[in-house]
């Protein structure tokens, strides 16, 4: 299958081009609503906005390369080899064009249709935006005679478009500082986030170079060097470089491949399947990411599943009476990218969140329904390896849905009488003040209970070997009866029952001994919540407890040390004789010791699980507990000079 090209525009761009619909007074003042946030994501946006407009030029088939600098004090400089923005006097607004892009809100080559054919920046308020909320920003444009710079500070005019030299290049290049009045948390770029943004870029615009330096000298950041990223796969490799990151095995040979046109329209779609559980759908509409989906996405997976279901019942790999399969059934193991590009893309903010037109799902579709399922005939042995693994991951979900119901026959989820038997619960009932300890063993559970708050503290303790679910379906999760006991404890059930509504507790604390079962306890924990209730982390319901390593004391003088550090630290403060206990694990405190050092508010210390770099712990979890030993072992040897604290 061939891909699809997008041909360059031919009209003609220069100052008539650009529309102007009003100012831009407001966005000082509300940076929210156009960046979504002041905080580091919006300080992001800020480079996005500026690349997109260069990616419109590479759209449109004038550019094929992009180039973006880190420089020092949060400077940012981006260049294209476009066509250059146009320096004419703008016939409605009677100064140069270039100045309306960057002082006037929604001016833009995109409204009028002459400037782009497609175009992410749909609200024309890219480049304006970025000049507000920036100390300064200065522009230089090529036009193949002349090179033009201009100069604005806090999104006004501080000094005239003047011609600066010759030149017989072509492009814009746009240096900017934000503005740390608006961004009070950092003007400071982290590499990775924008490395992953501008690597999504150059695979949805196969053979476009784009170029990220990092040329910062601040000894406060760590420099991420320099990519040069090109991909001539397009979304094929996309796909690929995806399964990579899983540490998966492909189950298809190939990546599939449609794509096809409506009009100015396009979409192609590139997926496969691998060995693992979850599905993993990128989607995006005129290369900007659609984190929220929207109808391309949607307009996919239920073709996906049509087509699927069609081919079973043709090929009598479903029978008569066997019930159609799922979506859930047919995602198992997806990964998949959909790339769309039109006209008039409708988003929801300028953020572009969730794509809205109507239209863009009916092409899919019919592409999906027309072009997969020819594959599918014309690929037999591929068929049959995805209807089988849809069929096993339909029959797991029946499983699933047996054992929660025997489950919740047994327990009554969510009643107090039918807790656990383990569980010591708390008195409170008021889900926002209460917190449990989910405790490594009888021995400490027992301390625990006995050392706890019981108006708001509730006790469960854990014993013997827990499943390791990166390796499990949703059906041996609930037959767990390691497991079992955790997820009728919170009551919000897990995996797409999971009801945030009905969790029971505020804080959910994992209570291990600092040794390797310990940690290895954890990681299963977090490996769990991570995959079955993502929802609990991101909201921060998911602590670590601290408890300590040694206890110092002298006479009725006494510390608690975390660390080594602290331990010399004390014992050099109560002076020669100094007696040093080792806490070899929960067990071996006293109810008031635990109490004093774990359980109370007032002095413990604990760590919250937080989703700052989920694709980071997804990885991590997968090399530690998947399936795939070589990974497992190369992390292991590149990482075991930083282990520390080893009981051995």
């Amino acid at each position: 299958m061939s891909e699809e090209k997008i041909t360059p525009v031919t009209e003609k761009y220069d100052e008539n081009s650009i529309q102007v619909l009003e100012g831009l007074e407001a966005v000082r003042k509300r940076p929210g609503m156009y960046i979504g946030s002041t905080g580091e994501r919006g300080l992001h946006h800020l480079v996005y906005e500026i690349v997109d407009n260069s990616i419109d030029e590479a759209l449109a088939g004038y550019c094929d390369k992009i180039t973006v600098e880190l420089l020092d004090d949060g400077v940012v400089r981006v260049s294209d080899n476009g066509r250059g923005i146009p320096v004419g006097i703008h016939p409605k607004m009677g100064i140069p064009t270039v100045s309306v892009v960057f002082t006037v809100l929604h001016a833009g080559g995109k409204f009028g249709g002459s400037g782009y054919k497609v175009s992410g920046g749909l609200h024309g308020v890219g480049a304006s935006v970025v000049n507000a909320l920036s100390s300064w920003l200065e522009v230089e444009v090529m036009d193949g005679k002349h090179i033009y710079h201009q100069r604005y500070e806090l999104g006004a005019v501080k000094e005239d478009l003047k011609i600066v030299g010759d030149t017989d290049k072509t492009g814009t290049i746009v240096t900017f500082k934000p503005d740390p009045t608006i961004f009070t948390d950092t003007t400071k770029y982290d590499y990775s986030t924008l490395l992953t943004r501008l690597r999504e870029q150059a695979f949805l615009n196969a053979g476009i170079r784009i170029v990220l330096k990092d040329l910062r000298e601040d000894e406060t950041i760590v420099n991420g060097g320099e990519d040069d990223l090109c991909y001539e796969g397009g979304i094929k490799s996309y796909v690929e470089y995806i399964l990579e990151g899983s540490k998966k095995e492909k189950l298809n040979n190939e990546v599939i491949y449609v794509s096809g046109s409506d009009g100015d329209s396009v979409a192609e779609m590139a997926f496969l399947w691998c060995t693992g559980y979850d599905s993993k759908i990128v989607s995006f509409a005129n290369t900007v990411h659609t984190v929220d989906g929207g109808t391309h996405e949607s307009g996919f997976k239920s073709s996906l599943l049509r087509v699927v279901n069609k081919y079973a019942r043709a090929f009598k790999k479903l029978k008569e009476a066997d019930n159609n399969l799922k979506g859930e059934d047919v995602n198992e193991g997806l990964i998949a990218v959909i790339s769309v590009k039109l006209t008039d893309a409708q988003f929801e903010s300028q953020t572009k969140a969730k794509l809205g037109n109507t239209s863009i799902s009916s092409l899919v579709s019919s592409l999906m329904g027309d072009k997969f399922y020819q594959y599918l005939e014309e690929h037999p042995d591929e068929a049959n390896i995805i209807i089988n693994k849809s069929i096993a991951s339909s029959n797991a979900r029946e499983a699933a849905q047996k054992a929660r119901d025997l489950q919740r026959n047994k327990s009554g989820v969510g009643t107090k009488s039918r807790m656990p038997e383990k569980l010591t619960d708390c008195i409170s009932n008021d889900p926002t003040k209460t917190e449990i300890f989910i405790v490594e063993g009888d021995s400490a559970g027992g301390s625990a209970v006995e050392g706890r708050n019981s108006t708001y503290q509730a006790i469960l303790p854990l014993w013997g070997k827990m499943l390791n679910v990166e390796k499990a379906r949703e059906d041996k999760v609930y037959g767990n009866d390691k497991l079992t006991p955790v997820i009728v404890a919170l009551g919000t059930g897990i995996a797409e029952h999971f009801d945030i509504e009905k969790l029971r507790y505020d804080k959910i604390v994992i209570m291990a001994d600092a040794d390797v079962d310990g940690s290895h306890i954890r990681t299963l924990l977090l490996t769990f919540f991570f995959r079955y209730m993502p929802k609990l982390i991101e909201t921060g319901h998911i602590y670590l407890a601290q408890p300590p390593l040694y206890r110092i004391s002298k006479g009725k003088q006494h510390y608690d040390a975390f660390t080594d550090e602290e331990k010399a630290e004390y014992i050099e403060k109560l002076g020669g004789g100094a007696d040093v206990q080792r806490y070899k694990g929960l067990g071996e405190m006293n109810p008031e010791q635990l109490w004093e050092t774990t359980l109370d508010p007032e002095t413990r210390t604990m760590l919250r699980v937080t989703m700052a770099d989920a694709a980071l712990a997804d990885e991590t979890f997968t090399i530690l507990m998947g399936e795939e030993v070589e990974p497992r072992r190369k992390f292991i040897e590149e990482n075991a000079i930083y282990a520390t604290d080893l009981d051995i």
